[in-house]
């Protein structure tokens, strides 16, 4: 371990709470975030008693980076900056997740996460029901303006093969490298935390007993149960996860089954538009995949109202003006550069 890079990490944390306290409207955060930079500034003096006489640095130079977030700050606010916070060491962004009214604050170190179980259930369902609209919007739009440029039949087949088997490459290259480097940024974040608990756990109970306090919990109850969690190192840590992080440790995402979920939903739904011009017998292909791309788009407008809460027959009728907007303008797109190069 390095004690000079530990230092610039906890002055680097102290300066962004100090900004974050000066932009922040609601008192409790604010408060929170002026304790949370004490608390880094006291981290920052346990390494500076580490140093190795006459190494020690002579004064915390403000990094680029972190000078530049800290304009972002001023600029967009914290709540809209938590990702990036997250990743700079600075803890207490769980506070900006939505909260839960159907369950109270912590009383005692077994409700501690309890309100994290279940989030993530339905998540990959949410994500393939998206990733079947991209492909039929998107696969849809090509073979519509491949039409409206006049390409024959067996032109708009394969025109369609490529674009269904391109984009669905694409969206799990896409997938897997974000979901593949969401889960290496938390590992290496609850690694760290992992360190600083073995480091100075006295230190992690008073920001954890901050953040309690922060989210509604009384003084005395949020010390009592962050020197609680603090006494068992595995669920310290997993708390610790939760609540500086706002990331359930258990739920970090696979991203091989995010790569394979995209690529297969995105060839489902990239497959109907294109789909009637596979039977070489049907004359007029295109209205037929007109109909079934109309149809899926009802269906997946209709799906997605299961995940926003809203009507089932507004979130159908949504999508497909939303599709037929995309149709036509692509279609129109073929159209004119048909006429202009013929």
């Amino acid at each position: 371990m390095d004690p000079t890079k530990n230092w610039n990490s906890e002055k680097q944390s102290a300066f962004l709470y100090r900004v974050l306290s000066q932009h922040e409207s609601n008192p409790e955060r604010k408060h929170l975030f002026e304790r949370l930079g004490e608390e880094a500034e006291n981290q920052a003096a346990i390494w500076e008693a580490k140093f190795t006489p006459g190494l020690s640095p002579t004064h915390f130079k403000i990094p680029l980076r972190v000078y530049a977030t800290s304009l972002l700050i001023r600029v967009f606010g914290p709540r809209n900056l938590r990702g990036i916070l997250s990743a700079m060491k600075v803890r207490g962004m769980s506070v900006y997740l939505p909260q839960i009214t159907s369950h109270a604050m912590p009383n005692e170190v077994s409700q501690v996460g309890s309100r994290h179980h279940g989030l993530g259930a339905g998540g990959w369902l949410r994500a393939s029901v998206f990733g079947v609209n991209d492909g039929l919007v998107s696969n849809a739009s090509l073979v519509l303006g491949a039409a409206g440029a006049s390409l024959d039949h067996r032109t708009i087949l394969f025109t369609g093969l490529a674009g269904m088997a391109g984009g669905a490459f694409s969206m799990a290259c896409g997938e897997y490298i974000s979901v593949k480097s969401q889960r290496e940024f938390f590992e290496k974040q609850i690694a760290l935390e992992k360190e600083e608990l073995q480091l100075y756990p006295e230190e992690e109970a008073k920001e954890l007993a901050l953040i309690f306090e922060a989210r509604g919990l009384s003084k005395a109850d949020a010390e009592r149960t962050g020197k609680a969690l603090i006494a068992d190192p595995a669920r310290a840590l997993q708390t610790l996860a939760r609540e500086e992080l706002g990331v359930d440790p258990d739920d970090l995402g696979s991203a091989p089954l995010a790569a394979g979920s995209s690529f297969l939903s995105f060839v489902v739904g990239a497959f109907v538009p294109v789909s009637p011009y596979l039977f070489t017998f049907m004359e007029s292909p295109l209205v037929v995949s007109v109909f079934l791309t109309a149809l899926s788009l009802l269906g997946i407008g209709a799906s997605v109202s299961l995940f926003t809460g809203r009507s089932a027959f507004w979130g159908a009728l949504r999508m497909l003006l939303l599709g037929a907007f995309s149709g036509v303008c692509t279609f129109a797109l073929g159209y004119a550069l048909n006429v202009g190069i013929s």
